[in-house]
């Protein structure tokens, strides 16, 4: 496959390229920019010197058009006004963004605060949750690359939800990213001395990955309702940890818990349910694109403790962009992506 990424001088394009160089079906990787067209690659980022020394490309239709699947890893906003163009005339569309994600085009621009794409556009793509739309991913021409943080807290939370195991009417998640997440443009919230020993919270009640969380709950569980959701920053690099809380219906187990998940993902070679909670962590999953998966009930409170566990920037991002593109192309979805977490 000849294989286009837009973006790929962020953190997301480099992981692509990270997998993509050691997928057996990918021939080609083109790279393009809208700034710093003849660039050479390496010379920015030299863990690549050798392996990626060709100079950034012109985003430019007539070349895109010429592509089996088209990445794009670009800030929100850049795609909805990129992408129309290209939508049916030739690559598969993978957009890391969160320019297709929502459905509500109102509901984007207040919680994006932008102009969002073309209805029609938006209502064709295909949300790329692998795991739980299979199916329309298999036939998608644009898909919707899931964020991070609802990643790690869909896949833990939605067979609860979908098996009514769970009240989602009281749902709270208390998620936690590495800095990584916030992308490679220097900020003072990212800058080493304000990061390093500290531990903040920000976008309270805020953050636009609430309606991502919230629709995805009414698609594939079947279920409206509204969550608390709340985000922090800690002082890694990788990695997320989402804990999600909510009450049990009456009579439900701890050990009904763990049988709807083992049940949910069993032919799901990518999550991984874990019965200790020692054994659950990001450096479990760092640089792999599994989700590890923990939950435990408090008899005490009736509530149950529900852990959802990725590397933000592969199954939170560009591992997941790419276990889509497997199964665009009939392809198994282990396929450039079977790599042991690094551990340390």
């Amino acid at each position: 496959m000849k294989v286009g990424i837009i973006g790929a001088t962020g953190y997301g394009g480099l992981e692509l390229i990270r997998f993509l160089h050691n997928h057996p079906e990918v021939k080609e990787i083109d790279l393009f920019t809208s700034s710093e067209e003849g660039t050479i690659f390496s010379s920015k980022f030299g863990h690549l010197l050798s392996i990626h020394d060709a100079p950034l490309n012109k985003i430019e239709e007539e070349k895109l058009s010429g592509f089996d699947v088209v990445f794009t890893s670009t800030p929100s906003g850049v795609t909805s006004k990129l992408l129309p163009p290209l939508v049916g005339v030739g690559p598969k569309l993978i957009d890391l963004s969160g320019d297709y994600r929502l459905k509500d085009l109102a509901s984007y621009e207040k919680w994006y605060k932008k102009t969002p794409a073309p209805h029609s556009i938006v209502q064709e793509s295909v949300y790329g949750l692998t795991e739980w739309n299979e199916k329309n991913i298999q036939s998608a021409g644009l898909i919707a690359n899931p964020g991070c943080y609802p990643t790690a807290v869909l896949l833990s939370v939605l067979p609860l939800i979908k098996e009514r195991l769970i009240d989602p009417n009281y749902l709270i998640i208390d998620a936690k990213s590495g800095v990584s997440g916030a992308g490679n443009k220097p900020s003072q919230t990212t800058h080493y001395s304000e990061m390093n020993e500290n531990f903040s919270i920000y976008k309270v009640n805020e953050h636009q990955h609430i309606p991502e969380i919230e629709q995805a709950i009414k698609m594939f569980a079947n279920t409206e309702t509204t969550i608390t959701f709340n985000t922090h920053l800690v002082p890694m690099t990788r990695g997320i940890l989402a804990t999600s809380y909510a009450p049990v219906l009456p009579g439900v187990t701890n050990k009904q818990l763990n049988d709807c998940l083992e049940e949910t993902y069993k032919n799901h070679p990518f999550v991984r349910l874990v019965q200790d909670v020692s054994s659950i962590g990001t450096n479990r999953v760092k640089g792999s694109n599994y989700c590890d998966i923990y939950v435990k009930v408090d008899e005490r409170t009736n509530r149950a403790t529900i852990v959802g566990v990725i590397d933000n920037l592969v199954k939170g991002a560009a591992g997941q962009a790419i276990q889509n593109m497997n199964v665009q192309f009939s392809l198994p979805q282990t396929l450039g992506l079977d790599v042991v977490p690094l551990f340390i």
